[in-house]
C-alpha cells in the first residue's frame, strides 16, 4: 500500500511538474486565458460600438451651417436626405448641378440635399465658408442646405462623418474621394451610399431615391 501511494505521489509531482515546470506549461496556460480573456473583452468592445451605431441616426448629430449658425440635424426629420461630402476645385465640382436639380425637383415631396464641403482629398476645397457659399451660388444657384467645411477621415473628423463611416460597410467605412453620397430615410436611418462617380440624377439613385419617398412618413412619437 505504501509503494502504492509513493507511486500515486509520484506520478503527481511528475503531472504538475510538467505541466507547471520547466517545459513552461503554466505559463502557457497562463497567456492561452489571458488571450482568451483579451479576446472577450474585445469582442464586447466592438459588439457595444455596433450596437451604439445602430441605436444612433443622421438626425441625433448638429453641423453648423455656411452662413453661420448651428442646426441639428433633427430638424430634417421625416424627410429623405442625400448627404454628399463637396468640393469646388474638383473633377466632379460639376455635380453640384444635378444635386441642386434633383433638390428642385423633389423637395416639394420631402427631400433634401445636405451638402459638406471638405477640403480633405487634394486640398480641393481651400476657400473660406462665404467664398465657398458664393462660389456654389454664383455657379450652379445652389439652394440646398450647405454646411461649414468639416473633415470627414482622419483627425478632427466632424461627429456626423465619424457616425457614417463606423457603419458596416458597404455602406459605411471611410469616404474615398469628394461627392460620395449617402442616401438617408424618413427616420435618418441611411440605407445606402454611393462612390464620387454615380451621378446624383442617376437612376442608381432617382430609383432608390423615389421608393423612400413613395413610403408612408412615419408618425411623430410623442
Amino acid at each position: 500500500m505504501s509503494a502504492l501511494k509513493k507511486s500515486a505521489t509520484g506520478s503527481s509531482e511528475a503531472f504538475f511538474s510538467v505541466f507547471w515546470g520547466t517545459t513552461g506549461g503554466g505559463q502557457r496556460v497562463l497567456g492561452f486565458l489571458i488571450v482568451c480573456l483579451l479576446g472577450i473583452t474585445l469582442a464586447g468592445t466592438v459588439y457595444g460600438a455596433e450596437e451604439s451605431a445602430r441605436d444612433q441616426s443622421v438626425l441625433d448629430f448638429q453641423a453648423r451651417r455656411l452662413a453661420g449658425g448651428s442646426e441639428s440635424l433633427e430638424s430634417y426629420r421625416g424627410q429623405v436626405l442625400l448627404i454628399v461630402n463637396t468640393a469646388s476645385r474638383c473633377g466632379y465640382t460639376p455635380q453640384y448641378e444635378g444635386l441642386e436639380a434633383l433638390y428642385e425637383k423633389y423637395r416639394g415631396q420631402g427631400f433634401s440635399v445636405l451638402g459638406f464641403p471638405s477640403n480633405d482629398f487634394g486640398a480641393q476645397e481651400p476657400g473660406s465658408d462665404s467664398e465657398i457659399g458664393a462660389f456654389c451660388k454664383r455657379n450652379y444657384g445652389v439652394e440646398f442646405p450647405m454646411f461649414s467645411k468639416v473633415k470627414v477621415n482622419g483627425e478632427g473628423q466632424h461627429a456626423l462623418y465619424a457616425y457614417l463611416t463606423s457603419l458596416p460597410e458597404p455602406i459605411g467605412g471611410p469616404v474615398r474621394w469628394n461627392f460620395q453620397k449617402y442616401l438617408v430615410d424618413r427616420t435618418g436611418r441611411v440605407v445606402s451610399s454611393f462612390p464620387s462617380a454615380v451621378k446624383p440624377t442617376s437612376k442608381e439613385i432617382v430609383g432608390p431615391l423615389e421608393a423612400l419617398l413613395a413610403a408612408e412618413a412615419p408618425t411623430s412619437e410623442k
